[in-house]
């Protein structure tokens, strides 16, 4: 039997300047909570996995508002793995996220990593609607099969929008049924574990970093928007982790020294 959750989260400014969070709501395999932040200045919550999801059929959502001026951090509490199951006439399981960042609020969108097990199908998107004077950071990691096995079919794509207008549209597709080529040498090369950061601030505006190596693996690129698009691949999960780490702490350094400039 499939299932069809949803978990709602929204963070808002009170009259102090400190972030409130009026809405916290999840089902099902959503179990929204609010956990300490190591930063003070920001809210902070923690999805945590009821029960066993996506399964074919199960229909997931998260809807995450960060209204204006409000500050807040979301993470998960364990890997998401796409699990092998038959839905309703074969339906894929779906993982639907919606992010919305009013002016001058900030989200940090950090879930752990979506693990795309043998037998799976799961098509995830990701939209994100921002303010002209809004930031986001936003980190995605795909793990393709758990250790020693094939992986699932996986299908994401991740849609941005600033101030009305189209930041990045992305789409990517992985394992049975996926385009020819998605595991070749010009795409995965082999690799097995494949990741992304979108840092979206305006104090890149008129200054965006330029584009440049990462490593062998990665690469950064510059996004009229402003923002700035980190792409990696790695072996597992710990190597793709601290690349996308180390470039985040590199641009928000940068990011915070051309707003205190």
């Amino acid at each position: 039997m499939s299932v069809t959750a949803t978990a709602r989260i929204t963070a808002a400014a009170d009259a102090r300047g400190s972030t409130v969070l009026p809405v916290l709501q999840g089902d099902g395999p959503l179990a929204p909570r609010r956990t300490r932040s190591p930063d003070t200045s920001y809210a902070r919550v923690t999805v945590v996995g009821a029960m066993s999801a996506p399964l074919g059929g199960d229909r997931l959502a998260i809807e995450v508002r960060a209204e204006d001026g409000a500050r807040l951090t979301v993470d998960s509490a364990a890997a998401t793995v796409a699990l092998p199951g038959a839905g309703p006439d074969g339906v894929p399981a779906s993982y639907d996220v919606r992010l919305s960042v009013g002016e001058g609020a900030e989200l940090h969108w950090l879930p752990e990593q979506l693990v795309s097990a043998r037998g799976s199908e799961l098509d995830m998107t990701t939209r994100a609607e921002l303010a002209s004077t809004a930031r986001l950071v936003l980190r995605e990691e795909q793990i393709l099969g758990r250790h020693g096995e094939l992986t699932g079919r996986l299908s994401t794509r991740l849609t941005v929008r600033r101030a009305g207008r189209p930041l990045l549209d992305q789409q990517l597709a992985y394992g049975p049924g996926a385009p020819g080529g998605w595991d070749g040498a010009a795409v995965l090369g082999g690799h097995r574990a494949v990741g992304q950061l979108l840092l979206v601030d305006p104090a890149f505006d008129g200054r965006l970093p330029a584009p440049r190596l990462l490593g062998p693996t990665a690469a950064l690129t510059p996004l009229p928007g402003p923002a700035v698009l980190v792409t990696a691949l790695a072996a597992d999960a710990r190597l793709l982790r601290a690349v996308l780490d180390e470039a985040l702490e590199g641009l928000l350094k940068e990011a915070n020294a051309l707003r205190e400039g």
